[in-house]
C-alpha cells in the first residue's frame, strides 16, 4: 500500500454486508480500522478477523443517531489506534412502506441513523482530519436517490447524503480532506434479501430479476463497494472530491 501504515479508518455499520467489506478492505490496504455498528457480535468477529491477519482493529458498538455514543467511540478508536482520517459513512436501515402508510417514527428512524448518523460521525471525525491536514470521507448514497416506489424515506435520506457530501467537499477542502459519495444500485446483502423475503420472492428470484434490468446482467456485491471505497480513500483520488458515483452495473444520472 502507498499510504502510511498509521492511518486510521472508521467505518460505520462495519457488521456485516458493505460495511463488513469495506473495513476488511481497508485493513488489507494497510489502514488500521475502527469497525462501529449497533451489532457488537459483527463488529467483534470483524475486527479480530483484521487482527489474525496481522492488521489493527477495534470494534465499538454504538447507535450512530446518539452524539454521546459518537463522541465516545470516535475518542476509543483514536485513542486506541490514532487520530483517525479516513470515515466511511454506511450506517444504514430501511423502514419501507407506501406514503400513506408511513409512520413518523419510520421516517424518523431512517433519517436519523442516515443523515443525522453521517452528521454525527463527520463533525466528530473532521477535528482529526482537519489537525492532521489530511482526511477521505466516503458517504453511501444509493440510486434510491432518484426516487423508489416505497422508499419515500430512504431516498429522501440518500438523496441527502449527496447535498450533504458535497458541501463537506466545499467546507473541508482546504484542509486537503475530500468527500464524495457513493451511490449502489442493487447489491446482493441481507438487507436486499430482507426485501425479498417481505415482497414473497425467493433471493434467487428476485436477485435474477434485478440482474436482467442491469446492463452487465449481474447485482453487485459488498466488494463492489469496497472497491471502489479503496480507490476514493488513496492518494491517488486526492483531486477527487464532491462527486457521487453510481455503481449500479449501468448508467444512472
Amino acid at each position: 500500500m502507498t499510504d502510511s501504515p498509521s492511518r486510521v479508518a472508521v467505518v460505520t455499520g462495519a457488521g456485516r454486508g458493505i460495511g463488513a467489506a469495506v473495513a476488511a478492505r481497508l485493513a488489507a490496504d494497510g489502514f488500521a480500522v475502527g469497525l462501529l455498528d449497533l451489532d457488537e457480535a459483527g463488529v467483534k468477529q470483524g475486527a479480530e478477523a483484521i487482527i489474525a491477519q496481522g492488521g489493527k482493529a477495534v470494534g465499538v458498538t454504538l447507535d450512530v443517531s446518539d452524539a454521546e455514543q459518537v463522541e465516545a467511540a470516535v475518542t476509543r478508536v483514536a485513542d486506541e489506534l490514532g487520530p483517525p482520517v479516513v470515515l466511511v459513512n454506511n450506517a444504514g436501515i430501511t423502514r419501507d412502506n407506501l406514503l400513506f402508510k408511513m409512520t413518523e417514527q419510520d421516517w424518523d428512524s431512517v433519517l436519523g441513523v442516515h443523515l443525522k448518523g453521517s452528521f454525527l460521525m463527520t463533525r466528530a471525525v473532521q477535528k482529526h482530519m482537519t489537525e492532521q491536514k489530511w482526511g477521505r470521507i466516503v458517504n453511501l448514497s444509493s440510486t434510491s436517490a432518484l426516487g423508489n416506489r416505497g422508499q419515500v424515506n430512504y431516498s429522501a435520506a440518500k438523496a441527502g447524503m449527496q447535498g450533504f457530501t458535497k458541501t463537506l467537499a466545499i467546507e473541508l477542502g482546504k484542509f486537503n480532506v475530500t468527500a464524495n459519495a457513493i451511490a449502489p444500485g442493487f447489491i446482493a446483502t441481507d438487507m436486499t434479501a430482507a426485501t425479498a423475503e417481505r415482497i414473497g420472492m425467493s433471493f434467487e428470484d428476485f436477485k435474477a430479476a434485478a440482474a436482467a434490468q442491469i446492463p452487465v446482467q449481474r447485482v453487485g456485491t459488498p466488494d463492489d463497494i469496497a472497491n471502489l471505497t479503496s480507490f476514493l480513500v488513496s492518494e491517488g483520488a486526492g483531486f477527487i472530491s464532491g462527486q457521487v458515483i453510481y455503481v449500479a452495473g449501468g448508467p444512472k444520472d
